[in-house]
């Protein structure tokens, strides 16, 4: 039987709030969801749990005491409510009137009267609501203080713009499998297509399209002909400076992009092995591997144990696509800010100092180590890569990448080449 989408968005909503991941939710729950309406179910949820915040500040007012913990369906229901009311192009009176529904198969019947109530309050109070939140940061910006914070430290004149890129929707941006055609062709084949769109700058084979669409309308994905990449992500594989002949480690591959990505740039490697410690997530690493009909070895290893490889095991490149806060690429995972915490970023950027440890251990003398994060925090990246300078006298960067959300509508970014000597 499907849910009520509605009914639907609120299990997702919960599960982010209880630590689970919005697509491991959207995983679990949108299957019970007919398909002609898992975009609505989607959309609402990106759109809820970008503005939590501030629509929380929204609903405080509205209630004349906070909801019990075991009410929480009925709170995630009304901010559900109010994100439509003021964001979505849904009529009025049919977001009152549906979300009011949806408490029946949420069994709250209790709440019918106080879920209608807040709804009509809010369309009459809208002005006044607003205006009582414009002295809140955490509700203007939609991120939490202690993120906010970090970032007027790290970036004191682009904050606010890294704030505000955070809460706009990303685009769609696809990258071109050079092994199959050229970005021209494709760009060409889109158009016959009907699909708007146009080269991504700063990539040689990304192209952004106007607006996002379902993978299998795009010409040849099946074939492998493109994949979905960001245009930051898809600086890696250059920054590598892939050569025929060489050995080549990705460090932190799943779920594959990069390595993928790798394989298409230079597919007279001597070998390309991926690593990832997440048995689950490998798998769609070799489902893209197939899809794009290229060849790499694969294993589950633990890059943060020193004694997984051998003395004599060595890689010309290595890419270190570290584990990280991801606070670049909030845009395009709103949960970031509700799943990540102040002492999370100690924890990560220890780990990210050991996998670097261990990495520059298997890299060949004259090598190049590229190391990544999705991350715009000066912990994880600047200070990382200076720390790891001043003790080792064998390593020379030569490059570094820092790009922040919305900069040529790309993801947040960090790079960092590193050369043995």
């Amino acid at each position: 039987m499907n849910k009520q989408p509605r009914v639907a968005a609120v299990h997702i909503v919960r599960a982010v709030l209880s630590g689970q991941s919005l697509t491991a939710a959207f995983d679990h729950h949108l299957k019970s969801v007919d398909l002609s309406q898992q975009p609505f179910v989607k959309a609402i949820c990106f759109g809820t749990i970008r503005h939590y915040l501030w629509l929380e500040c929204l609903l405080a007012p509205l209630l004349q005491k906070p909801l019990k913990a075991k009410d929480s369906d009925v709170k995630i229901l009304m901010l559900l409510g109010l994100h439509e009311l003021s964001e979505q192009k849904t009529a009025d009176y049919a977001v009152v009137s549906e979300t009011v529904n949806a408490v029946k198969p949420l069994k709250k019947m209790w709440a019918k009267g106080l879920v209608n109530a807040v709804l009509r309050n809010f369309l009459r109070q809208q002005p006044e609501l607003m205006k009582g939140c414009d002295n809140k940061q955490e509700a203007i910006y939609r991120h939490p203080y202690w993120l906010i914070k970090i970032l007027k430290t790290d970036w004191p004149d682009e904050w606010a713009a890294i704030l505000t890129a955070n809460n706009q929707p990303p685009p769609m941006v696809l990258r071109v499998n050079q092994q199959k055609t050229t970005r021209d062709d494709y760009l060409a084949l889109l158009k016959q297509a009907k699909i708007d769109a146009e080269a991504q700058p700063v990539t040689a084979m990304g192209v952004r399209l106007q607006n996002p669409v379902d993978v299998s309308m795009l010409p040849h994905f099946a074939e492998g002909w493109c994949s979905v990449q960001d245009g930051a992500a898809q600086m890696a594989a250059e920054l590598l400076q892939l050569a025929p002949g060489q050995r080549v480690l990705d460090a932190c591959a799943a779920p594959g992009g990069k390595t993928c990505h790798i394989a298409e740039t230079e597919p007279k490697l001597t070998s390309l092995l991926a690593v990832d410690s997440d048995a689950e997530r490998l798998p769609r690493l070799v489902d893209n591997l197939q899809r794009l009909s290229l060849q790499a070895d694969w294993q589950v290893s633990d890059f943060s144990d020193p004694g997984i490889w051998p003395e004599e095991t060595r890689f010309d490149r290595i890419l270190l696509d570290a584990p990280c806060s991801g606070t670049g690429v909030i845009r395009r995972h709103p949960d970031i800010k509700m799943l990540r915490n102040k002492d999370d970023i100690v924890a990560l950027s220890q780990l990210q100092h050991t996998m670097l440890e261990n990495a520059w251990s298997v890299l060949k003398e004259g090598g190049r180590l590229v190391y990544a994060t999705c991350s715009i925090l000066k912990q994880e990246n600047e200070h990382q890569i200076s720390r790891f300078l001043e003790t080792h006298s064998d390593a020379h960067c030569d490059v570094v990448h820092r790009i922040l959300p919305g900069d040529q509508n790309r993801d947040g970014f960090y790079y960092a080449c590193l050369n043995k000597e």
